[in-house]
């Protein structure tokens, strides 16, 4: 078990004006279980990879200090472990348990004991498959076990979750929690970021809300803290339990369809699906991991040709795939479910400029957007800072309102909310409401429940993924 003490602890990225976490004074002793709450953009993850021991000195500015067990972060990375959102950022071999054993072999774990700790780690997490399975086979929540096996088999003092669950359906969610429940032994002291407040709850016995660039806010039992300041906290963007969501599910009289899909499958990726999507609704597209959404979102925005089956789209003959760039960008605007993945310039407002720019828009209709979007979702302080450094929230913010700026007749997006703070969530569910309000229509991937409730008129459940 660790201890962790930060005294006026803060940290600036490189070309930041502004701090990501600063004046922060905390401790959090053996064996606690801590989560970590505040708005997005709060420095939750920066605070995290900090006390990991991932933030090159040459890459910001820090200032206080930061130990744990009296050490500075990078001379006890033996004993923490930190599991991220995305599982794909932490496996690194073909099976499964050798990837386990690759870092207690980096470690230096004597050759005797890695197989059985090994064993050990994928019990605990309950790893429903041998040790040989292939990774590249995992579901996201199998693969999320499996990273977190990899974890704990070092068996840290320290154990760090950021968002372990952003990315999975309600049932692979729910399997996370049990494992890290069961996995994280007694004198093992856990910081948890998590949106998913309610959820995370059992796990811990701690709640400390941290500020924008402005120390801890709050900090106590859940119980004495959402009872103190729950209705603050909400209106500050923490998802404080119980608070009401505001319908904006539209009663829709059009049966205009955008974009029409007849048994279109991909081998391997999506068994046979037929859908209509439809101007002025949103369709809610659900299921477990695995199941083939995101493949149907590449399908649907263009980005991908169907292996077998037939879509059609905006009366057109020709499937989006084989439209002209320009043409596929006025009528079918996609975010990927990793925002990165779709960045191309270095700064936060070049990134919103650039579609409105190659249609054409003129230099005050470019501004005008871009000034929009950057103050309803947020990103007004973030304006030139880079894409690549902004937090899972942020980032995922930036790709939704990258679509959103050239306003295309169809909206395609892929986990439109994760990461998201309760204010910011809020704002984006307001813009696409507007959005479908206006005529668009929209297609959501998404495991978020709270989203299908608020705001989609039609649900497709792709049901299990086939074996």
């Amino acid at each position: 078990m660790s201890e962790v003490a930060l005294r006026g602890f803060g940290w600036r990225h490189a070309g930041r004006r502004a701090w990501a976490v600063r004046g922060l004074d905390l401790t959090v002793r053996h064996g606690e279980r801590v989560l970590l709450l505040g708005a997005s953009g709060a420095g939750k993850s920066t605070l995290l990879a900090a006390l990991a021991g991932l933030l090159p000195e040459d890459s910001g500015e820090s200032e206080g200090t930061i130990e744990i067990d009296g050490l500075e972060p990078r001379k006890a990375r033996d004993r923490v472990g930190i599991l991220f959102q995305d599982p794909q950022t932490q496996l690194v071999m073909a099976r499964s348990g050798d990837d386990v054993a690759f870092g207690l072999e980096n470690r230096g774990v004597p050759a005797e004991e890695i197989w059985p700790r090994v064993d050990e780690a994928l019990e605990r997490v309950g790893f429903p498959y041998p040790v040989d399975r292939p990774t590249g086979t995992l579901s996201g929540g199998e693969a999320q076990r499996l990273a977190l096996a990899g974890v704990i088999a070092a068996r840290p003092g320290l154990l760090l979750l950021d968002e372990p669950t952003a990315n999975l359906d309600p049932r692979g969610a729910a399997l996370i929690r049990a494992a890290i429940a069961r996995a994280a032994a007694p004198e093992t002291t856990v910081i948890i970021v998590e949106h998913r407040v309610a959820e995370a709850l059992p796990l811990v016995d701690r709640v400390v809300v941290i500020e924008p660039g402005g120390g801890v806010r709050a900090d106590g039992t859940p119980e004495a803290i959402f009872a103190a300041c729950g209705e603050d906290l909400a209106e500050e963007g923490v998802w404080v339990p119980g608070r009401h969501l505001p319908s904006r599910v539209a009663q829709i009289e059009t049966t205009t369809d955008l974009v029409r899909t007849e048994q279109v499958a991909v081998p391997g990726r999506l068994p046979a699906v037929s859908l209509r999507a439809r101007a002025g609704e949103v369709l809610a597209v659900t299921g477990p991991n695995g199941a083939g959404k995101s493949t149907l979102a590449l399908l649907l925005g263009g980005l991908l040709a169907p292996g077998s089956g037939r879509i059609t789209a905006f009366g057109e003959r020709r499937p989006p795939h084989k439209w002209r760039a320009g043409t596929l960008t006025r009528r079918i605007g996609s975010v990927f479910q990793n925002p990165e993945h779709q960045f191309v310039t270095g700064r936060v407002a070049d990134e919103l400029a650039l579609g409105p720019r190659r249609l054409g828009r003129s230099p005050e209709q470019v501004r005008q957007v871009v000034d929009e979007l950057l103050q309803r979702l947020r990103l007004g302080g973030l304006a030139a800072a880079n894409p690549y450094t902004l937090s899972g929230g942020e980032a995922r913010r930036l790709s939704v309102a990258t679509a959103l700026a050239t306003a295309p007749r169809l909206l395609v997006l892929d986990e439109p909310t994760f990461g998201q703070d309760r204010r910011t969530w809020l704002e984006l569910v307001a813009l696409l409401a507007e959005l479908r309000d206006e005529g668009h229509g929209v297609v959501a991937v998404t495991h978020d429940e709270d989203f299908v409730r608020t705001l989609a008129n039609r649900v497709l459940n792709l049901g299990e993924p086939a074996p």
